[in-house]
């Protein structure tokens, strides 16, 4: 994409906070070249799940269970995929029927990741290459830190020791599919991932909205000068302290980005089959949903908005990207 993790492509009626940097991007596609995709699947890991059961039914009546693993079943069902005065890649909507599908309540946590590591000894992109994308909230600049990687996600100075529950960061969009896969999962599509974050909701702007008025853990204050950090997180914060949508899902606007399986195109919706959508077949970027800890709205707009879509190239982790599972439901 041409932002690092949330954010507005060239050619878009608006433009999102990503302006100040967007030109990085540039060059975090050239040095995609030094990875190589992670081959093979890995066995199955049963993950344990925060509780707590999400409502019965929404207002599209869909069939929601909250599962002992951490994940939440849906039933699945119609819904339209996009807004119709959005940007243009969010257009036009499109009524799509979902198959029923599982998904991860929050997003993979750094513990959940670590025990991927361990039991695989797979080595992430950042790891390989020996510095990755870090933004500073504190100068209000993004560039490339040597030692940056998903144990340190904002160079050698930092650790996820005591972070255990937050969501993993400086994680490259294969990164993410090689833990799905060794969990037995896969990343959402993004009209599945829209469908989940909309928690039954066939109007509004966010996933969810705490009593405080807080949508999630996102940048308060002028972008990206100075986060005033109102919803009492700077940075990327826990996963589930924030109110979950009507489904039951956590950290779907903001927190930390999270990567799907489609690859990008500014088209998709214009192309989008009616049933289980899964982006088009090819591509040089993927999709990313959600925002993140640096989402900011402006001109009415912003990332953390259930509709907005992100892009960025799929070798490119940052320390404000993550991800959530899903398994498809045999019927």
């Amino acid at each position: 994409m041409r932002q690092l993790a949330a954010g507005k492509p060239p050619g878009k009626p608006r433009r999102s906070y990503w302006l100040p940097i967007s030109g990085l991007l540039i060059l975090s596609l050239g040095v995609g070249f030094y990875f190589f995709p992670p081959e093979g699947r890995f066995p199955t890991l049963s993950i344990a799940g925060l509780t707590g059961a999400a409502p019965a039914n929404s207002p599209l009546e869909a069939e929601v269970e909250s599962d002992d693993d951490g994940m939440i079943s849906l039933a699945g069902g119609l819904f339209l995929l996009g807004k119709p005065d959005g940007p243009l890649d969010a257009q036009p909507v499109v009524k799509v029927n979902i198959s029923p599908l599982r998904m991860d309540r929050h997003e993979t946590t750094n513990a959940q990741f670590a025990a991927f590591i361990e039991a695989t000894q797979y080595l992430t992109d950042a790891e390989r290459r020996g510095r990755s994308w870090v933004f500073d909230a504190k100068t209000g600049e993004a560039s490339i830190v040597d030692g940056a990687q998903w144990r340190h996600p904002t160079g050698p100075g930092s650790t996820i020791i005591g972070r255990e529950d937050y969501p993993v960061l400086q994680v490259s969009w294969y990164d993410a599919r090689a833990y799905a896969e060794w969990a037995g999962k896969r990343l959402p599509t993004e009209a599945e991932w829209e469908f989940a974050a909309r928690g039954g909701q066939t109007s509004g702007e966010y996933p969810a909205q705490d009593a405080a008025g807080n949508i999630g853990n996102v940048w308060q204050g002028r972008f990206p000068f100075a986060d005033a950090a109102s919803d009492d997180y700077a940075e990327v914060a826990p996963v589930g302290k924030f109110a979950a949508n009507g489904f039951g899902f956590y950290d779907m606007a903001g927190n930390a980005a999270e990567w799907c399986s489609d690859h990008y195109a500014e088209d998709s919706y214009q192309l989008a089959d009616r049933v289980d959508p899964v982006g088009p077949v090819e591509g040089e970027e993927r999709v990313i949903r959600g925002g993140s800890w640096l989402s900011s709205e402006q001109d009415g707009v912003s990332e953390a908005m259930v509709w907005y879509r992100s892009h960025s190239g799929p070798r490119s982790p940052n320390n404000f990207t993550g991800f959530r599972c899903a398994q498809s439901v045999t019927q």
